[in-house]
């Protein structure tokens, strides 16, 4: 726990911050403390929604490079531990169990099965536009100033958030297609006990990795541009001043 010199450092920086910024909401007018109360919220969920979308990036970049998509499975007669079996998008390893691991890149991309081809070209396609919406996300984001207009800034993070969610989803396709996979051949009485296969733990960080680009795009699609509002500002019209008259105001009565 921090000393009473450090707690007494801290709030001595925290405490006029806290105060400097009561005073200014404070100060602002009903409509002006709700837009920047409202531009408070937005900045948050651009923030967080590109955090959240830059590490489901990576994590799928990680998915499609890691070769642990299945897994060999220990049922049966097929009980030997000496060596486990990972096959991946673009290769299959073995692991023996003094550790040494031998991998080799898969030959022809023809004989591979279609749901590994096609795993492969939806992964390439999520990272890709994943990285395209990265840079359009930068140029509308709050804290830089490649767009002037607020309004363009807010309709830029939205597209940007609209196509990680399309990659989220382009990664989460080949994902669970290869889970049906592994489960349909396990449980099928046509494949031998030694072909049959697990989910590895590329699949896990690739539904993670989804769920992160999802959740990211559609915090930065809360990135709403104002409305155009019609603002009728109230107009004081000063009483018109009568004319003077030359009858002396004696001869009242």
């Amino acid at each position: 726990p921090p000393s009473r010199t450090e707690s007494g450092i801290l709030s001595s920086f925290v405490a006029p911050s806290i105060r400097f910024l009561d005073v200014n909401l404070r100060s602002l007018g009903p409509l002006q403390r709700s837009v920047y109360v409202a531009a408070m919220v937005s900045a948050g969920f651009q923030i967080m929604g590109m955090v959240l979308s830059v590490v489901g990036w990576i994590g799928t970049i990680i998915t499609c490079a890691l070769p642990m998509w299945k897994v060999t499975a220990f049922i049966g007669t097929n009980i030997v531990t000496a060596q486990i079996t990972w096959e991946g998008l673009w290769m299959t390893c073995v692991v023996q169990s003094t550790g040494q691991m031998q991998c080799k890149v898969y030959d022809s991309m023809l004989a591979l099965p279609q749901d590994i081809q096609t795993a492969r070209a939806l992964m390439v396609i999520s990272v890709l536009l994943a990285l395209l919406a990265l840079m359009v996300g930068i140029v509308g984001a709050k804290c830089t100033n490649c767009v002037e207009d607020e309004d363009s800034k807010a309709r830029i993070v939205i597209v940007s958030g609209a196509v990680f969610v399309v990659a989220g989803i382009l990664c989460l396709i080949p994902v669970c297609w290869s889970a049906n996979t592994i489960i349909r051949e396990f449980y099928s009485p046509l494949v031998t006990e030694a072909q049959k296969r697990e989910l590895g733990g590329a699949l896990y960080l690739g539904w993670a990795a989804a769920a992160l680009m999802i959740l990211g795009g559609s915090l930065l699609c809360c990135n709403c541009p104002k409305k155009e509002s019609n603002n009728y500002s109230a107009r004081y019209t000063a009483a018109a001043s009568q004319p003077r008259s030359d009858y002396p105001s004696k001869n009242y009565v």
